[in-house]
């Protein structure tokens, strides 16, 4: 799932900025979703601190609730991977995102050639995303695309032939066996249970004497058996 936020308070660059997003992932086949804003209240500072996979961020630099360089400013004191576009009327204020190395992608002047651009940004967004060490996978006629590193851990349903697979936004129930979407993963992934693998670079603390890992979201689980306990450790 990409996730483009934008934030933009003119209704006629905000329309156009969701037909051009909404072209090319539907010609891509891609999974994706829309989140807008039209100012950079509470709401917007909000969702800087979700946990979401793969956020675009386009930016309009000036809102009458405040400025795009700022907010530009907070989304990089949380996270250096999502992505920054500014799309903004204020080409003269390009050297000053520049000077304040936001790792922007892209700077698009709204009156010149911007769909072209938007575009072409958007495709070099995902080429960059592409790059993460993700899995895709279909299942019931949904493509799903997850970084290998907001796993969590897998869990093998008890009575239905399906896995539940937990990142730290989002839980899919997916009709694949344990064993065949152990394949798909990689040396990060240990099995601790004949029902269970985690994700080693997601472990916090392993309590051996209970059998309980913790995850650095604060999530537990008790599925470590004495069979495998010697690949956690």
């Amino acid at each position: 799932m990409v996730n483009f936020i934008i934030g933009e308070d003119d209704k006629h660059f905000m329309t156009l900025t969701e037909s051009v997003i909404t072209k090319y992932m539907m010609k891509n086949q891609i999974e994706y979703k829309i989140h807008r804003f039209d100012d950079y209240g509470p709401k917007f500072r909000s969702m800087i601190n979700r946990k979401l996979p793969f956020k675009i961020y386009i930016l309009d630099i000036e809102t009458p609730s405040g400025s795009g360089l700022d907010m530009a400013r907070l989304i990089r004191n949380k996270d250096v991977d999502s992505i920054i576009i500014f799309l903004t009327g204020h080409q003269e204020l390009s050297q000053i995102a520049i000077k304040n190395e936001f790792l922007f992608l892209s700077y698009i002047n709204k009156f010149d050639e911007c769909e072209k651009h938007l575009e072409q940004s958007i495709e070099k967004a995902l080429q960059i995303l592409k790059t993460k060490k993700i899995i895709r996978f279909k299942d019931c006629g949904t493509i799903y695309t997850v970084a290998l590193d907001d796993i969590l851990y897998v869990t093998k349903e008890t009575n239905e032939r399906k896995i539940i697979l937990r990142t730290e936004y989002a839980t899919f129930k997916l009709s694949k066996s344990l064993g065949d979407f152990y394949k798909m993963l990689n040396g990060n992934f240990v099995q601790t249970h004949r029902a269970c693998i985690v994700n080693t670079k997601r472990i916090v603390s392993y309590n051996k004497s209970k059998k309980i890992i913790t995850f650095d979201n604060g999530e537990k689980i008790d599925l470590v058996s004495s069979r495998f306990e010697g690949e956690l450790i």
